[in-house]
């Protein structure tokens, strides 16, 4: 066993481990930094590996629609998140990156960014402060529970290493990109522990999808833009991307617990694809009774439907043949049928579901069967679509347990 006081600055501060330097335990070394002494582990090489890997296309952080609309994303975690969020909203989010030299904008459908647009400099930035901080890192180590004296884990050569804490934060992050370090293992370590926690289940995920040979074969890859899709009650427009075994993209991941949860029941699950959003049936009727003597279906819904072939090859594939008459097939285009016949992997989704359940935390999010260990981020068991809430709720959540962090160190513990 090895033990580790952590930086050797103000050695009369509490000490406090954070197991887990993505956004969640970046920002709770943060925010506890300035009157104890904090130490950040993780199993990987480097911190903030996957806000690297959401910051490819640029980091979307946060979002400007109202509050409680906002707030209405989180689904049935709504009232658990609420305090976390409205402590620190989406404004003080932006002031928090603009503090680090990375000011936002807000582009389409009011989402927020840094101007940058990369989430290197603002991690390089973030980076930075915490080591003017006297934030301590250590990489390299596997969290693999609790000793008497603080968290332990298991070395690059196999060894146990047991931290010195006061107080630790796991923030290790759900179960999707296990490639950058979330790969979440942590689950049977806390089951162990006899704390209940849901298991983690792809969101904003993909679906698959038993394509035909000839489709895949033609149209992988190919993306339906401006569709609307629908499942139940609930219309979603935007993107689908069509890939070899199934179908993804921002309008099918906002569906993916709807459709996610159809599955689990073994319910049939067909999703309606839109093709033509904007176009009432009667007048795509209209404009489809014009069809030229001898024309193909295919350049019949091209010209008169203004279809591409990716959507014309959709529409066989749900039908294999397409009705000639002009209102069956108007009635075709704006809602195509795809059965989808499973959930594509954890690793492939974008976030998870599941994870600890809000019952075994308290209001600090403090673990109640174990006083002095708080959870934040995507260990919690919420959800939610794409769009700046996944990593607005980390953010609020870790403000949030730094704070019960704060308040349970100064207060009077058994």
């Amino acid at each position: 066993m090895i033990l580790d006081d952590g930086p050797d600055q103000a050695p009369d501060r509490p000490r406090v481990v954070v197991v887990g330097a993505g956004p969640a335990g970046l920002t709770v070394a943060e925010r506890l930094a300035p009157d104890h002494r904090v130490t950040v582990v993780d199993h990987m090489a480097s911190a903030g590996r996957k806000l690297l890997v959401a910051g490819r296309g640029g980091l979307n952080l946060t979002h400007t629609e109202p509050l409680a609309q906002f707030l209405d994303r989180y689904g049935p975690a709504r009232a658990r998140l609420e305090p976390a969020v409205r402590a620190f909203s989406p404004d003080d989010l932006r002031a928090w990156s603009a503090g680090l030299g990375q000011p936002t904008f807000v582009g389409s459908s009011d989402r927020v960014f840094p101007e940058s647009f990369r989430a290197t400099a603002l991690l390089s930035a973030w980076l930075d402060r915490l080591d003017r901080l006297g934030v301590g890192l250590q990489f390299g180590l596997r969290w693999t529970g609790w000793a008497d004296d603080g968290p332990s884990f298991l070395g690059p050569d196999h060894e146990e290493v047991v931290l010195r804490a006061d107080a630790t934060v796991l923030a290790l992050g759900g179960g999707s990109w296990a490639r950058t370090g979330s790969d979440g293992t942590w689950t049977t370590t806390l089951r162990d522990a006899g704390i209940t926690v849901a298991d983690l289940r792809p969101s904003n995920c993909g679906f698959t999808v038993a394509w035909s040979a000839y489709f895949t074969a033609r149209h992988a890859g190919d993306p339906l833009k401006n569709v609307a899709l629908t499942f139940g009650d609930r219309t979603v427009r935007g993107e689908a991307m069509l890939g070899d075994d199934g179908i993804e993209g921002t309008a099918v991941y906002a569906l993916s617990p709807l459709l996610r949860a159809s599955l689990d029941d073994g319910r049939p699950t067909v999703l309606q694809v839109d093709l033509r959003p904007d176009v009432p049936v009667d007048a795509l009727a209209a404009r489809l009774a014009a069809r030229r003597p001898k024309e193909s279906a295919s350049r019949w819904l091209r010209r008169a439907a203004g279809l591409p072939p990716v959507a014309v090859a959709l529409l066989r594939e749900a039908g294999q043949v397409l009705p000639d008459d002009p209102v069956e097939m108007a009635r075709l285009v704006r809602s195509c049928p795809v059965t989808l016949t499973g959930v594509q992997p954890v690793d492939r989704a974008i976030s998870t579901a599941g994870g600890i359940a809000f019952d075994e935390v308290d209001e600090r999010f403090m673990l109640r069967r174990r006083p002095g260990t708080f959870v934040a981020g995507e260990m919690l068991d919420w959800e939610a679509p794409t769009g700046g809430y996944l990593l607005q709720a980390t953010f609020s959540t870790a403000v949030a347990a730094a704070a019960g962090v704060r308040d349970w160190l100064a207060g009077p513990r058994d």
